[in-house]
């Protein structure tokens, strides 16, 4: 495990896309020099060549540390944890290391068919079923809301990969439509998350 990259790592990123904050999140957590590169998904640049090249699905994030290249966001989470990392972000032990890997799964799956899908209805006019995307996430955080009873975080006391994964839809759900109000112990959650030394914000559409 290294303590520092040997040059900034880069960060092809589109500013509001929570699969990206997750991974400029953490870098800053772990206080990881960095460069972000916005990507415009608008214009095709994600379909050009040499965007390709680095990741042939065409999507952000993708890193850049010096001649490794990693792409998918959760991936990209657990290779600078095991990097850079002490084992406080990505624990070793055997139930916190499988806790975490599960948030990492609703990450991947309720996370983002719910609050991701609705927010990308209601603000991006993506086609897809915005009522449909809105009953996963009253599904989502009502799971959500009963694990969190008694925990600041998803491991209990301490912050992990978990919260780094999950926090930017879940905090970004009334975009799409899905009140977070009646959820205090999610609320909780994320005011906890944002009150991390070094927490950076996922920009907002419009700038708010």
């Amino acid at each position: 495990m290294q303590t520092k990259p040997a040059q900034p790592i880069r960060v092809y990123n589109s500013p509001f896309s929570g699969h990206c904050h997750r991974v400029r999140l953490l870098l800053s957590l772990l206080d990881l020099p960095h460069e972000v590169i916005d990507v415009d998904l608008r214009g095709g640049e994600n379909k050009q060549p040499a965007f390709l090249a680095r990741n042939p699905l065409g999507q952000v994030p993708v890193i850049e540390d010096g001649d490794v290249t990693i792409y998918d966001s959760n991936a990209i989470l657990i290779y600078l944890a095991l990097s850079y990392d002490d084992g406080t972000w990505m624990p070793r032990q055997p139930v916190a290391a499988a806790t975490v890997q599960r948030w990492l799964g609703l990450a991947a799956g309720p996370i983002y068919y719910g609050p991701n899908l609705a927010r990308l209805a209601a603000l991006f006019k993506a086609p897809v079923d915005h009522a449909q995307a809105q009953a996963v996430a009253t599904r989502l955080l009502d799971a959500m809301e009963r694990e969190l009873t008694g925990k600041d975080f998803a491991l209990g006391s301490r912050p992990s990969l978990a919260d780094v994964a999950a926090y930017a839809y879940v905090a970004r759900a009334p975009e799409g439509g899905v009140a977070l109000e009646p959820y205090h112990n999610v609320r909780g959650w994320l005011a906890r998350v944002e009150a991390l030394p070094r927490f950076v914000p996922m920009m907002a559409v419009g700038g708010r």
